[in-house]
Parts: structure tokens; C-alpha cells; sequence
């Protein structure tokens, strides 16, 4: 025989019985899951379309630094070359006039008047490229171009000019390479 079941059931509480409990999952359809993924897809394959133009970006960057610094550098070679290309037959004239000045017969005029022509065969192929000296003397002293190294009192110069020039300055396309080291006049000397 069976025993009668005494066991009294649980209490139900009716605000929870009725309202699903927020930890147990919602019964979803089919639907939105589909459109969750079909947009998860979508944005994963957005996320590789960018990294791959991030990928493309960065490579062309570092195409075109290399590209920049081999430019710049055969910039810089053929530049040179054609400054060394003008100096050569300097060089060779050079090379003649000491040739002529070992030899058994040779002139200091002669030797001279060689050296003159280097110098201006020298200075012809550095202008062609821009080189331009400074000539001040007479001219008022200008700090930009000039570097005094010391006065002294002229009667033939007006006082704050170039009495002396010392060394000679030079400009590269208007830029200052070296400063003309002179001498300033202080004026007519005080008797």
C-alpha cells in the first residue's frame, strides 16, 4: 500500500510568479538573432576593410620617406657633381702651372700671371654656382656681412666705414657664407 503524500506544497508568492525573473533568459526569436549577426558581420567586416587601409596607409608612408630620402640624397649628388665638374678643369690648370713652375726656365712673371689665372678661373666656376664675394672697403660698416676686427683712423675713409679688408667675404645665392673680416675707419685722426 501507499502512504498518503503528506507534504504540504510551497507558498507561492504571486508578484513572482507571474513576471519572469531577471536572470532567466528571455525567450528570444528567431529574428532579431539573425539581424544581431547579420550586423556583427557587418561590423567585423567593416573593422578588416579599415585595418586593411590602415595597412595600405602606413606602408606608403614608409614608401614615400624612402622614396623622399633617395630623392633628396640624388638632389644633393647631382648638385655636387656639377659643382665638380667645374672645379676639374681648375684643377687641371693647376696641375699646368706647376708643371711650368718646376721647370728649368721658369718666370716668376710667368708664374705669377699662371697663379692670376687659376684664381679667376676658380672664382669664374664658384659664381656660376652662386658664389658672389664682398667687397666693403669704402662702403659703410654693415654688421650682417662685415666682422670688424679692429679700427683705426683714416683721413681717405669716412668714420664707421671699411677701411681694410682683411679677408674676404662671401654670399652663396644671397646667403651669407663667411663675413668679411675688416678694418673700420674711426674718421680723420684728432690732431
Amino acid at each position: 500500500m501507499s502512504q498518503p503524500d503528506t507534504t504540504e506544497p510551497l507558498p507561492v508568492n504571486p508578484d513572482t510568479a507571474a513576471a519572469p525573473s531577471a536572470t532567466e533568459p528571455a525567450e528570444a526569436s528567431p529574428a532579431p538573432a539573425s539581424a544581431l549577426e547579420a550586423s556583427l558581420a557587418a561590423a567585423r567586416k567593416e573593422a578588416a576593410d579599415n585595418y586593411d587601409r590602415y595597412l595600405r596607409s602606413v606602408a606608403d608612408l614608409e614608401n614615400y620617406r624612402k622614396r623622399a630620402i633617395r630623392d633628396r640624397e640624388d638632389a644633393t649628388h647631382r648638385a655636387v657633381t656639377r659643382v665638380l665638374e667645374d672645379l676639374i678643369p681648375v684643377l687641371d690648370t693647376l696641375e699646368q702651372g706647376l708643371v711650368a713652375a718646376k721647370a728649368s726656365n721658369a718666370d716668376l712673371k710667368t708664374l705669377v700671371s699662371g697663379v692670376e689665372m687659376v684664381g679667376l678661373k676658380l672664382k669664374g666656376a664658384l659664381s656660376g654656382h652662386g658664389l658672389a664675394d664682398i667687397s666693403p672697403l669704402g662702403k659703410p660698416f654693415d654688421p650682417n656681412l662685415h666682422e670688424a676686427i679692429s679700427q683705426q683712423p683714416s683721413a681717405d675713409i669716412a668714420a664707421d666705414s671699411v677701411a681694410t679688408v682683411v679677408r674676404t667675404g662671401y654670399t652663396l645665392n644671397g646667403r651669407l657664407v663667411r663675413a668679411a673680416s675688416v678694418v673700420v675707419s674711426t674718421g680723420a685722426p684728432v690732431v
